[in-house]
């Protein structure tokens, strides 16, 4: 047993070893419980301490770091302020220069610009003058013209009104081809469509077949027209063929060339025309009016849509060199000496061909604009306009072509016009 004093009351009492066992393990267990208190609430005070520790750094890191920037934007900010003011005192500079540069350049801009402008009004002036007179003299020469071509714009008005009613007999025909004509041959077409205009466009014209086969050969149809005196005006070999002809089988246009230029040269025609079906296909001879005089001189291939319009182009331009087909007869009637006139005659021929070609060229265009599409019927008018001004420049320089002009420097022919003249007196 043992004894064991309170200390407290100081009393003693015995405990058996299990008892006294029992009890140190109470005062152990509460000793342990208490030292553990003591011991977490030490270490939550030095968690506490160590986390304001840590605040307390952290704040100080921070206010320093803070305080760093703040230094670095104080440092920059007067960097951008010092370079701002550089900069802004150089363009003060540059501005002040420019302004004084512009004030001087003003200056002279205004001394050059009062130069200038007593200049142009000087030349204005004398352009004004020179104006006035060129309106005079236009004025005149408007006038001078208008009298000299009234007439000749009544012709190409009914011209133009001709080839308007053509080109509108023309649509209604060419509807009657995109099938075929019915109930009549080529021939017999070609030849209907002459004679409806016979009585009036073609007063003075013979058109007949060619029945005359001395040569060997034969064309099919010959149109001549004189002149009231007797002389001709143009005088044209026509041949047809049509595809459905047996004997146009499986041929070409250029098959039948050379015997067409045969039968003109025999037949004493000025020009060949091929009316023409054959290639139907072919977008050569599908524009209508072809000048094939590289391969035969004077020769054409048109469709037969084209027939009417290829006499009267070839007509009128005919008509407008009779002036001078009437002084060469009547030279060579008297039998004057041409021994340079043949020279200017040519020289002037040569003038006329070039505008009958272009206006050939031009009457071409007319006609391809016909043939592609029948609504730019004003356009087609507009290169007929053209082709009839061409016309107009070949008879000036036909109206220009005197015995006067073509005797100069020719002494054989100054002194026969001289004894004619003297006779005549």
């Amino acid at each position: 047993m043992n004894e064991i004093i309170c200390p407290n009351c100081k009393k003693a009492f015995k405990v058996d070893e299990a008892g006294f066992a029992d009890i140190l393990k109470q005062v152990r267990d509460h000793q342990f419980e208490h030292e553990l208190n003591k011991r977490l609430a030490l270490a939550e005070n030095e968690k506490v301490n160590a986390v304001k520790l840590a605040e307390a750094n952290i704040k100080n890191s921070l206010q320093d770091q803070l305080a760093k920037k703040e230094r670095e934007i104080s440092d920059l900010k007067a960097q951008s302020e010092r370079s701002l003011a550089e900069q802004l005192a150089k363009k003060e500079a540059e501005i002040s220069d420019m302004k004084s540069k512009i004030q001087n350049a003003e200056i002279d801009k205004k001394l050059t610009v009062g130069e200038a402008i007593r200049a142009i009004e000087k030349e204005r002036d004398n352009l004004a003058t020179d104006l006035k007179i060129k309106e005079t003299e236009t004025q005149l020469l408007e006038k001078s013209i208008n009298e000299k071509f009234t007439d000749k714009l009544k012709v190409k008005d009914e011209i133009i009104k001709m080839k308007d009613e053509d080109i509108e007999r023309l649509k209604d025909f060419k509807q009657k081809l995109s099938t075929k004509m019915i109930g009549e041959t080529l021939e017999q077409h070609c030849e209907a469509e002459f004679n409806k205009l016979r009585a009036t466009a073609f007063q003075n014209a013979y058109f007949e077949k060619d029945n005359d086969a001395r040569g060997g050969n034969k064309g099919d149809f010959i149109y001549r027209e004189t002149d009231e005196a007797g002389n001709e005006i143009i005088s044209i070999m026509f041949e047809m063929k049509n595809e459905n002809d047996e004997t146009a089988t499986k041929k070409r246009n250029d098959d039948f060339f050379a015997k067409l230029d045969k039968d003109r040269t025999e037949k004493k025609c000025e020009y060949a025309v091929l009316v023409s079906l054959l290639e139907a296909e072919n977008e050569l001879y599908n524009t209508g009016i072809v000048d094939v005089a590289h391969r035969f001189k004077k020769m054409y291939v048109v469709r037969p849509q084209f027939f009417i319009p290829i006499i009267t182009l070839l007509r009128n331009a005919a008509m407008n060199s009779m002036q001078y087909k009437t002084e060469l007869n009547l030279i060579r009637n008297q039998n004057v000496d041409i021994t340079n006139f043949e020279d200017k005659i040519n020289t002037f021929k040569d003038g006329f061909a070039r505008n009958y070609d272009l206006a050939s060229r031009q009457f071409k265009t007319a006609i391809e604009e016909i043939d592609k599409t029948m609504d730019h019927l004003q356009k087609t008018k507009d290169n007929l306009l053209a082709s009839v001004n061409n016309l107009r420049l070949a008879n000036n320089k036909a109206e220009d072509l005197t015995i006067k002009k073509l005797t100069h420097g020719n002494p054989t022919m100054t002194a026969k016009f001289d004894g004619l003249s003297g006779k005549g007196e």
